[in-house]
């Protein structure tokens, strides 16, 4: 689908300009027996409210009714349930340290949440806060390993097993190979476990999604096209965040409505995905994500969704789709070489959606790099996580909620918390004098103080 756009505005809004998609849900974990009973409608809890869940944006519900094949009921329950179930998973991963193996949500309305432990002792503690235990063999530390491993040896020849990451489901490293003997040869390579790795044979070969031309979007050296990501400043500087494939350093930008728009400060590609434009002062960044028609979705945040949540992209090829996130910190190889830390997806995409934002809910996820497969018949996609983006490049997220709230105190009380850092899972600040610990993570917004977001921080 190319939206339709209005022309003639002297001052255009920058919009974060993407798509959507859903495949099919993803297989449950063998481990998960029952069945997910559907609960009545939860009441809002405050990790809902914190991030916006619990008011979420019809477009938002449209597309998930679409491609989740949900009621609106279920939509709203849905979005509700995967905001607590992410501050439960990170309350548990700070109490299991190290023998935490991962977090997943389930069920048509994510009423179920999993949490894997290596050490039964954490057992008690899991079922103590609701969710289902599953004690497995390996450390994540440890699948990690053999996944570096596999892309080490997949040098040269990765573009026969193009697809490796750690699937926390199933406890195990898993390897999408156009062939099992090309999976065969690289375990033998990289001299790792075979009982460790799961291999999937697909002829599917990943690609970057840039080569379209035609109007929507943004152009690159009149050349080719691409979709903003999402609107981010850097001082003074306003601007959007997109796929590093999209452009070099030093590439000009045009608009949607080929007016002059920005100018790519950093790129990176391949290795990462990641780049970001500065616009000019045609140009406003707004905290909107364009969907379906002229309707505007905005961003209240970046807390990344669990494995299992659903998630919507949009992008200015096949406009909005939704799915469900598979795993993040997935290797992709491409023609022009590895994607590290990448997140796989059931969202469908093409050509010329890359660089298109994903969404859970209201929280940003990431921007479009590839994938595989088309809107037509199905997909798999994978994006670039937008808080390692923002981390890189010193870049703040727009977002509606930033515009309100108490700023960041700045009396010297507050220590190693402040706006527009990033903050994983564990990591301790001290604010006002009371230490607390992260339990998802995200970048730091002046109304998300951490007294004030126990969704998000948990005081010690």
């Amino acid at each position: 689908m190319v939206p339709r756009h209005a022309g003639g505005a002297a001052r255009t809004a920058l919009t974060v300009l993407g798509a959507l998609a859903l495949t099919a849900l993803p297989a449950t974990a063998t481990a998960t027996t029952t069945a997910d009973a559907e609960p009545p409608a939860p009441a809002p809890s405050s990790a809902a409210q914190t991030l916006g869940a619990d008011r979420p944006s019809a477009v938002v519900l449209r597309a998930m009714q679409r491609d989740l094949r949900l009621t609106g009921a279920q939509a709203r329950t849905r979005l509700v349930n995967e905001a607590e179930a992410g501050t439960r998973a990170g309350r548990l991963q700070n109490v299991l340290g190290k023998h935490f193996a991962g977090a997943w949500v389930h069920g048509t309305t994510s009423a179920g949440l999993t949490v894997a432990t290596t050490d039964a002792a954490g057992v008690a503690a899991i079922k103590a806060d609701g969710a289902r235990a599953m004690v497995v063999k390996n450390m994540l530390k440890d699948l990690h390993t053999v996944r570096a491993k596999l892309d080490a040896a997949a040098v040269g020849t990765a573009l026969d097993t193009p697809v490796r990451y750690v699937d926390v489901r199933t406890n195990r490293v898993a390897v999408q190979a156009t062939s099992r003997a090309a999976a065969d040869k690289l375990v033998a390579a990289a001299g790792v476990d075979r009982r460790l790795v799961d291999v999937k044979v697909s002829a599917d070969r990943p690609r970057a999604l840039y080569d379209v031309r035609g109007g929507d979007a943004y152009y690159i050296d009149d050349k080719a096209r691409c979709s903003v990501g999402f609107s981010v400043t850097k001082g003074e500087q306003q601007g959007f965040a997109s796929a590093g494939h999209c452009g070099k350093a030093g590439a000009r930008t045009t608009g949607f409505n080929k007016v002059a728009q920005g100018t790519f400060e950093a790129s990176v590609f391949p290795g990462h995905d990641m780049s970001w434009v500065s616009v000019n002062s045609e140009w406003t960044a707004t905290p909107a994500v364009k969907g379906e028609g002229e309707t505007n979705v905005q961003v209240a945040g970046s807390v990344e969704a669990l494995v299992g949540a659903a998630i919507c992209r949009s992008g200015s090829t096949t406009g909005w789709h939704c799915g469900t996130i598979e795993q993040h910190d997935t290797t992709v190889s491409y023609a022009e070489g590895d994607i590290n830390g990448v997140t796989r997806t059931t969202v469908c995409a093409e050509p010329g959606d890359s660089g298109g934002s994903y969404l859970s809910g209201t929280q940003a996820q990431g921007v479009t790099s590839g994938g595989s497969g088309d809107c037509k018949t199905g997909g798999i996609t994978f994006h670039q996580p937008i808080n390692p983006l923002l981390t890189t490049y010193g870049l703040t997220l727009r977002t509606a909620t930033a515009q309100s709230g108490t700023p960041a105190p700045v009396d010297g009380r507050t220590v190693g918390w402040t706006t527009g850092r990033v903050y994983e899972v564990g990591t301790r600040v001290t604010y006002d004098g009371v230490p607390y610990e992260c339990l998802q993570t995200h970048q730091a917004q002046g109304a998300w103080q951490p007294r004030l977001t126990p969704a998000l921080w948990q005081r010690l």
